[in-house]
């Protein structure tokens, strides 16, 4: 008899041989922070608590093959992500949990200061909350006259490639809110966030029922897991 066959028969089984990759993972992102530790590790990090007792990193690698990256993999639907063998609910939750955090703190940044003043934290909420989604979403942040956030509001989630806009009924809620500039968003799921042609007239035919109402549109963004673009930058509006 070995000596693991006599410690079994004593009680004391083996911990199981991932508690010590878990803690060695945890000791790297304490020590070197998240930018040490691959996509599929960090998301390891995340399913320790939802799964304790099991060896996650298949799991992680798994999540990481299906979706592509982290913020892919956080961002999926929840039924997507239960596709996914061996994911339960208490996991999926936690994985979106993330997902929702990221999302409050970037709304958070944008909503301390002037809108035109933080910018690049402008950009960095709306690839947070849209650019992963697998629908087009269309949302609208209204601005006050200090060009401060009133309100963020989702308009339209329409389909992979396509989402109705409505001006007019864009213009109604801006003067219900007393908004006196706007900035449109909306993602590409393709992931390439060139403005079509759609997205152009539809943008336009937004500025020129805005404008005579003194509802002023500072831009529209579009976003898509490969960057963004600004049809105000581009010199599109």
């Amino acid at each position: 008899m070995d000596d693991a066959e006599r410690s079994q028969q004593a009680g004391f089984a083996e911990a199981p041989h991932y508690h010590g990759h878990r803690e060695r993972l945890r000791e790297r992102f304490r020590e070197a922070g998240a930018d040490a530790l691959s996509d599929y590790e960090l998301l390891e990090l995340v399913l320790f608590r939802a799964l304790p007792r099991r060896d996650v990193k298949p799991l992680a690698k798994a999540l990481i093959a299906r979706f592509g990256s982290f913020a892919e993999a956080v961002n999926a639907p929840a039924e997507r992500l239960r596709e996914v063998s061996g994911l339960g609910e208490v996991a999926i939750l936690e994985i979106k949990l993330i997902a929702a955090a990221a999302a409050r703190v970037t709304k958070g940044q944008v909503k301390q200061r002037t809108v035109l003043s933080s910018w690049s934290a402008v950009i960095d909420y709306c690839r947070t909350t849209m650019a992963f989604a697998d629908k087009e979403q269309f949302r609208i942040l209204f601005l006050d006259k200090r060009n401060q956030l009133i309100a963020d509001e989702l308009q339209q989630v329409g389909t992979v490639d396509h989402t109705p806009v409505y001006p007019r009924e864009i213009v109604k809620r801006g003067l219900e809110l007393s908004a006196t500039a706007v900035i449109m968003v909306h993602n590409h799921p393709s992931g390439d966030p060139t403005p079509s042609q759609a997205d152009i007239q539809m943008t336009k035919s937004i500025v020129a029922i805005a404008e005579p109402l003194g509802i002023a549109v500072h831009d529209h963004i579009i976003v898509g897991k490969n960057g963004h673009a600004s049809l105000k930058g581009l010199r599109l509006i």
